[in-house]
């Protein structure tokens, strides 16, 4: 049995609930454990280009909390994975930051020493699972449905710290997309920003590059977009939706969660792994699971 302590972020728990709840439902199959720190706050990724120390101390605090229960942390956003790691990789460079930020973290009877490992649930499924043993769980595989598989950017950059996938040619996702029965749809776009971050600074921009990758998705042949990162989902779920009745796309290209993906080739219900509350219906993708 895998054990790790649940790293959530912020998004999914406001905004992105069936990815914890898929995931959960999925996870508990392969006999993962997941620990829920109560303590777990923001991982300060939205401060990382304004204010570097707090964004750190916010890292360094949920590590902290993970290396006092002596796991590794999984999470399923890939910016909190991006920042963690960052915040890891800065810490174990800078003995001065790091004595500053345990400094911090004494006041809370904590103290960061840089055990705790990061792990996105891509990597979980793909290194540590195994292709072989989610083959072994497939009940209800898929059969002509096509996927463009978008890996969004936080976890590709940088390479040698993130340690997650070729940030120029990346198959990680491809190849769990595969292992369901679907195929994986190749799009020059991939690669490209989905538009979250400029949500709110500049929507028509945003909202531009959206449409841009929708149109690329839709014209390389997919039905669905897969994503694994609650940002990537909102931009193409409820933002796709709102710019829908705005009419700034007609690519009609549902977002569906790889883990929800995976969790229906796997014979678990729609309504378990939260179907419903994705905002782009994805209802008819059942028609695609081979009988």
């Amino acid at each position: 049995m895998m054990k790790y302590a649940f790293f959530l972020g912020c998004n999914i728990p406001a905004r992105v609930q069936q990815y914890e709840r898929s995931a959960r439902a999925v996870l508990a199959r392969f006999q993962v454990e997941l620990v829920d720190i109560r303590a777990f706050n923001c991982c300060g990724y939205p401060l990382r280009n304004s204010d570097r120390n707090t964004y750190l101390l916010f890292s360094a605090k949920a590590l902290a909390l993970a290396e006092r229960e002596d796991l590794d942390i999984l999470t399923l956003c890939q910016c909190c994975y991006g920042s963690l790691k960052m915040a890891a990789h800065i810490l174990a460079n800078n003995a001065e930051l790091k004595n500053e930020v345990n400094a911090f973290l004494g006041k809370k009877n904590l103290h960061y020493q840089g055990k705790a490992r990061v792990t996105h649930l891509l990597t979980l499924l793909h290194r540590d699972i195994g292709e072989a043993a989610i083959r072994e769980k497939l009940k209800t595989p898929f059969a002509n449905v096509k996927i463009a598989p978008h890996y969004g950017c936080h976890a590709l950059r940088p390479s040698d710290i993130m340690q997650f996938d070729d940030p120029v040619s990346p198959a990680i996702l491809d190849t769990l997309v595969s292992l369901t029965g679907a195929k994986s749809v190749d799009w020059s776009q991939k690669l490209e920003c989905c538009g979250a971050p400029l949500m709110g600074v500049n929507d028509d921009l945003s909202m531009r590059l959206t449409a841009k990758k929708l149109a690329n998705a839709k014209a390389s042949g997919a039905d669905y977009l897969s994503v694994a990162c609650p940002w990537c989902h909102i931009q193409f779920d409820d933002v796709q939706k709102e710019m829908e009745e705005e009419g700034r796309t007609e690519a009609d290209l549902p977002s569906i969660l790889y883990i929800q993906l995976l969790g229906l080739a796997m014979g678990i219900s729609g309504r378990r792994l939260g179907l419903p509350q994705n905002k782009k219906d994805i209802c008819d993708i059942n028609t695609f699971i081979a009988q």
